[in-house]
């Protein structure tokens, strides 16, 4: 075919004789001009917007082989698999490939035999890939996915910086490096690393038209709107949902499945061969919903993806963009859809700062995310805002999004902005959003009269804002680079120069307007204990709604509220003095006795849980005999929440490690501890929905045990 197709006048006849299509789009001809005039060239297209075409159509027109340079054995594959249908004579060699089978591709490179070759940049680097490119004609070197030589990329791939060898190596052969996803910055280390100083830029732009952005908080069900998202406009469709964490991947695509949909998880703790057969039923089946680290979709053409969804925030705007860009391929109409929380922020932040890369790597990064939140807390146009960011103007907003579908309720946030920020600097810059809070409501807490904060001028002076609305105002405020939250001492909260104008009345602040809680109900519930004991009041009405949702009953099937209450005044530390208490039938007590008596204990000092509790001193001796919680209740015939609740209370009397009583990685653990600190009331319960489940109530019980150690 090849020689055949040389002497063809034109590309357009390539263009319809081989591909099919009558007329090229937007400045794909111009780049095809530029290739068979032997320059190089820069191409910047969305996504679906006929990137290989560029050097396709040049490789069937010009002697010898193309040599495409692709990051993702995926990639390769699809692009032979769909040029092979076209009859164009092309391959692959990766990995995958037997040894014959990669000498019979070879053979077929050394004897002019194809028309392109796809290898990984890791590949083309060996030295016997080098010699066998200096026997062959080559017609082109095309560098796809070209952001991956971007050190601050969100898909660095280190073996990129050395492609600058093409250049040095056949200084006569075009090359033509392609990106949907480069900002400035990167556009330019592109050109400076790959030695592209003479290429000519084509900028198509980013703009997809087609796809529809929508971004909202997690308000604690995040799972729950995604499912209605799925099922009220996407019932029977392709899509894929993103995950920060692999576990959370195997949680959303079992309760997915559970759900009726066909939900298959991806990521990278799966085994090859499961992740290919996963891939491969996604490309072929319909309806199939893949959940997935960011792990998935580099390089997969799949053009009918209707919707993409993110249940945890995108450490970038770039990933951001090329995840979203996943969806709508054949230029159909298509939805992206995200929830974010400030957990989220909380563990990209421990990511960043843990990673092995240098501060000013660190700081890049930081940035990144920073521009992420900004794009999520805008009141504005977000597709303006997504193709600002890429150096794309759009003179009028777009129409096809949240923020202009359903304009925001906006409100002047300046002054409780200044009371906020005013609080974070009397109080010296120390402490977490939760103390914050405490201080501008006038709390009366023993922290607070120790730093002898209930002194300074803030306290007290944000009772026009609840709790929950005073922790997303500085949510919001961290979003928009005012504050910043310092993990290097515990989460503390800290000024930036940006905070300075709003401060000092030089700068107005309009915000998305805050959900408000529902402060009659809060009070209503409140309002029933007659004790002083609040804490334990809300902790037993937490476990007995704990154990209601386990056994999808009412609350008060468990324990009336007179009987909680009653619990929380007398305070019983035997089962037989608890068995005293209203409401405890013999049933009851033996069903529910031991754990809402660990409840009340926990909420007792020290001393008595080693003089009163023997049912605790147990537990606590099985687990220094290295049995887990699991075989602990099983041992003792108890429920496993009971069990944590014992080892809760060892916690906090000195007796067990947080170690030793659950079984998660140190990062998992400053998740779980940042999100007690940010949170507005510490409850299990808000922590559990602000981590959308993903831990169980004994295991962040036992966190919050350790909080005060």
């Amino acid at each position: 075919m090849s020689a055949e197709l040389v002497s063809k006048p034109s590309a357009h006849q390539v263009l319809q004789t081989v591909f099919g299509y009558e007329s090229f789009r937007n400045q794909q001809e111009a780049v095809i001009e530029q290739i068979l005039g032997g320059g190089d060239a820069l191409v910047l297209m969305p996504t679906g917007g006929g990137k290989s075409l560029c050097f396709q159509v040049p490789a069937l027109l010009m002697p010898g082989t193309a040599i495409v340079i692709s990051p993702l054995i995926a990639l390769m594959q699809d692009q032979v698999m769909a040029l092979r249908q076209f009859g164009i004579k092309s391959a692959f060699i990766n990995s995958s490939l037997s040894t014959e089978e990669v000498a019979q591709v070879e053979s077929d490179l050394i004897n002019s035999d194809l028309d392109l070759l796809y290898v990984a940049p890791e590949r083309l680097m060996m030295p016997r890939m080098l010699s066998l490119l200096s026997q062959t004609k080559i017609s082109l070197f095309a560098i796809d996915e070209a952001h991956c030589v971007s050190q601050w990329g969100h898909d660095f791939r280190p073996e990129y910086i050395q492609l600058s060898v093409l250049h040095e190596r056949f200084p006569a052969v075009p090359r033509i490096a392609l990106t949907a996803t480069a900002d400035e910055t990167t556009r330019a280390e592109i050109i400076q690393r790959l030695a592209l100083d003479q290429a000519q830029v084509f900028n198509d732009g980013f703009d997809r038209p087609n796809i529809q952005y929508r971004i909202n908080e997690n308000q604690g069900n995040a799972r729950d709107h995604l499912l209605r998202f799925i099922l009220n406009e996407h019932e029977g469709d392709t899509g894929i949902v993103y995950c920060l964490s692999r576990k959370r991947v195997d949680q959303i695509a079992q309760w997915l499945e559970a759900k009726g949909l066909k939900a298959l998880p991806y990521h990278a703790g799966m085994s090859n061969e499961l992740r290919q057969h996963h891939q491969e039923r996604f490309l072929r089946e319909e309806g199939v919903i893949i959940v997935a680290t960011i792990a998935f979709g580099m390089g997969i053409d799949k053009p009918d993806v209707r919707f993409v969804a993110h249940l945890n925030l995108p450490k970038s705007i770039e990933g951001y963009y090329q995840e979203t860009g996943r969806a709508g391929r054949d230029g159909l109409p298509a939805n992206t859809w995200m929830s974010y929380g400030l957990q989220d922020v909380i563990m990209l932040r421990q990511i960043q700062q843990g990673s092995a890369g240098s501060e000013n790597y660190k700081r890049i990064e930081g940035h990144k995310l920073d521009a992420m939140l900004g794009l999520c807390e805008i009141i504005s146009c977000r597709r303006q805002a997504l193709l600002r960011y890429f150096g794309d103007e759009m003179e009028e907003p777009c129409g096809n999004c949240d923020n202009c579908l359903n304009p925001p309720e906006t409100w002047d946030a300046t002054q409780a902005a200044q009371k906020a920020i005013s609080c974070v600097h009397r109080t010296g810059q120390r402490f977490g959003v939760k103390y914050l809070v405490d201080v501008l409501l006038g709390k009366d807490d023993e922290r607070i009269m120790q730093f002898d904060h209930h002194k300074v001028s803030t306290f007290g002076i944000g009772t026009e804002l609840d709790a929950k609305e005073w922790s997303t105002l500085y949510r919001q405020l961290i979003a928009s680079g005012y504050l910043k939250v310092d993990f290097e001492r515990h989460g503390s909260i800290r000024l930036t120069e940006a905070a300075r104008p709003i401060l000092k009345g030089e700068q107005k602040l309009t915000l998305r307007k805050m959900l408000k809680s529902n402060k009659s109900k809060l009070r209503k519930s409140r309002s029933f204990s007659a004790t002083a004991n609040n804490d334990l009041w809300e902790a037993l009405r937490e476990h007995r709604m704990t154990l209601a949702e386990e056994q999808g009953v009412p609350a008060y099937v468990i324990f009336h509220d007179a009987t909680l209450a009653e619990m929380t005044e007398r305070q019983p530390q035997t089962l037989e003095q608890l068995s005293k208490i209203t409401g405890v039938g013999e049933r009851k007590l033996e069903a529910y006795g031991e754990s809402f008596l660990a409840v009340i204990l926990s909420h007792s000092t020290s001393e008595k849980l080693v003089d009163k509790s023997e049912t605790v001193a147990e537990t606590i001796d099985f687990l220094a005999q290295k049995l887990s919680p699991e075989e602990i209740a099983g041992r003792r015939n108890l429920t496993l929440s009971t069990i944590y609740k014992h080892l809760s209370l060892g916690i906090v009397a000195g007796k067990v490690s947080l170690a030793d009583a659950i079984r998660l990685e140190e990062d998992e653990i400053k998740v779980i501890r940042f999100a007690f600190e940010q949170n507005d009331d510490g409850k299990l319960k808000s922590v559990y929905e602000a981590l959308d489940g993903e831990y169980d109530y004994g295991v962040l019980g036992c966190v919050r045990a350790s909080l005060g150690n």
